[in-house]
């Protein structure tokens, strides 16, 4: 199938003045807060839909859409199955990637870092705030391995509603969270004849951040 030659020149035509030095903040985590929140006042569904990027010993990438669920000066934190892919891949080669697109707004945002687990405590607090049917899925699903059919996952969700009825769903031991504290944030703002304004916030040895404009 042929896409058009130019499938985002209607999206850039009608961008605003772009973005320029003077708009960023100092500290690159409270300017990802700004355009998080305008993100959310935008009405975006599923602000917090991010690419997450790992590649295991090999070295070959592998990149998937999880939910940012929490971010400050500490870094930024998804959950997942420590056992999955990304679980293997992180344990074996500790950095990552994250994508933020805002295609309402016209607006990426890039994040990489070091990652490490979150503590027992925090995984805890966060998997009791989930539904309960998301607390058993995370016991029933033993995520990225092949099953041989959807039967296996309503009988494996079937026996585990079963074993906790009545219960507090305790956490897996195979469950919680990451946290990528990053070393480089990039803020890129879609412009019009595709010369968008990019600004790459680089941490430093001392931990201040450094501040370059890149061609688009």
């Amino acid at each position: 199938m042929d896409l058009p030659r130019d499938p985002a020149a209607s999206l850039y035509e009608h961008a605003g003045k772009g973005l320029r030095r003077s708009d960023l903040a100092r500290d690159p985590v409270k300017q990802f807060g700004n355009w998080f929140t305008a993100a959310i006042e935008a009405g975006i569904r599923d602000v917090n839909a991010m690419s997450l990027a790992t590649a295991g010993r090999d070295g070959k990438p592998s990149v998937r859409i999880v939910l940012l669920k929490s971010f400050d000066q500490d870094g930024f934190v998804f959950f997942t199955n420590y056992e999955s892919t990304k679980g293997k891949q992180l344990e074996a080669n500790p950095y990552a990637a994250l994508g933020f697109y805002w295609i309402e707004l016209d607006r990426q945002v890039r994040i990489s870092g070091k990652v490490q687990k979150t503590s027992r405590e925090e995984s805890q607090t966060y998997f009791h705030s989930r539904p309960v049917g998301s607390q058993l899925s995370a016991w029933a699903s033993r995520q990225s391995k092949v099953v041989d059919g959807r039967r296996v996952l309503d009988a494996r969700m079937a026996e585990m509603t079963e074993r906790f009825a009545g219960k507090q769903v305790p956490l897996p031991p195979h469950w919680g969270g990451f946290r990528l504290k990053p070393d480089k944030i990039e803020f890129w703002q879609g412009r019009p004849n595709r010369l968008h304004d990019r600004f790459r916030y680089t941490r430093k040895a001392d931990g201040s951040w450094e501040i370059d404009r890149l061609a688009p």
